[in-house]
């Protein structure tokens, strides 16, 4: 493990050599970092490691992004992430794969009230429509593992929702 400054993260180029797979779920949120900070650590950080990566000699780069990603979106958050996925691809991986996940299901351990009602709600929603809306941040890990341990079909896969769940299973 390697602590960086996101901030010179050019400077720490030798973490990043010598992986065959780079695994990113880097992210922050709006009301956290303001929107520029979104931005930097949402789009600008994710593309820098994700050349870094590259250069070091990463053939697969595997992204957490978000359902709904889309870089001509009116909201900063989906514009931001659609971004990041056309970034990330343009680096010229043998393999890249998107997982865009819905509403991530997880204990934090900051207090986000909001975000607590709405996984609470969830969570019961889950139980009767399991891949609709949200997916337990175990799962979205165990399908980044799986797609790296599958053989490529292609060089760009983005997996929705639905995906991550039936591969997060294996």
């Amino acid at each position: 493990q390697a602590v960086v400054d996101f901030e010179r993260l050019g400077e720490h180029a030798a973490a990043f050599q010598g992986h065959d797979v780079g695994f990113c779920c880097l992210g922050t949120t709006r009301a956290k970092a303001g929107a520029d900070g979104f931005v930097r650590v949402d789009r600008d950080y994710v593309a820098q490691a994700a050349e870094l990566a590259r250069a070091g000699g990463c053939k697969h780069f595997v992204l957490q992004s978000s359902r709904g990603a889309n870089a001509q979106s009116r909201f900063l958050y989906l514009r931001v992430k659609g971004e990041v996925e056309n970034l990330v691809q343009a680096v010229g991986f043998d393999r890249c794969t998107i997982l865009r996940p819905a509403v991530l299901l997880c204990k934090r351990q900051e207090s986000r009230p909001t975000e607590w009602i709405a996984q609470q709600f969830l969570g019961l929603v889950a139980r009767v429509f399991p891949t609709a809306y949200s997916v337990p941040v175990e799962t979205v890990a165990r399908a980044m593992v799986a797609c790296v341990l599958q053989p490529g079909e292609g060089k760009v896969k983005v997996l929705e929702n639905g995906a991550i769940h039936e591969l997060g299973k294996a």
